[in-house]
């Protein structure tokens, strides 16, 4: 079952059981998805939606970390509950070890030897890795490899 119609099926789950807060915000994905194909006039694979709702939980940390600074616990409890409702979409995130595995096949695949190849880098495991792992810990990761 593809990830578009697992989140529909979950929404008419969520409207029957009268689960209001998951609803809302897997409302809020399956609209954030209809705009990008609207936009770009595509239909989107997994791969897409995954980076659409890996986009989605990064707004919301972001959102998170504002929210705590301006001490509005709150609005903070309400975003971390959507991040955890989207989060259930996202396949499991890789450990450090997994990511390091990925690089290091990267790096053979790409015969990378420098930090100006990191670009290069970035774009082959930007694919792999989209919504596994912290594309911010990845690109650390990959620096430090790189450089040393």
């Amino acid at each position: 079952m593809s990830l578009k119609q697992r989140l529909t099926d979950d929404m008419k789950a969520a409207m029957k059981s009268g689960d209001k807060d998951s609803l809302g915000v897997i409302r809020l994905v399956n609209a954030a998805i209809k705009q990008k194909e609207v936009d770009e006039r595509i239909q989107l694979d997994d791969a897409q939606v995954l980076a659409v709702l890996d986009k989605m939980v990064k707004q919301r940390k972001d959102s998170v970390s504002q929210y705590e600074t301006a001490n509005r616990q709150d609005l903070a409890d309400v975003e971390r509950a959507e991040i955890a409702v989207i989060e259930r979409y996202l396949p499991a995130k890789l450990g450090e070890a997994e990511i390091v595995a990925a690089i290091d096949a990267a790096i053979a695949e790409t015969g990378a030897a420098g930090a100006a190849d990191m670009g290069k880098l970035m774009a082959v495991l930007k694919p792999k890795l989209a919504g596994q792992a912290d594309m911010g810990q990845v690109s650390a990761l990959v620096k430090k490899k790189l450089a040393g």
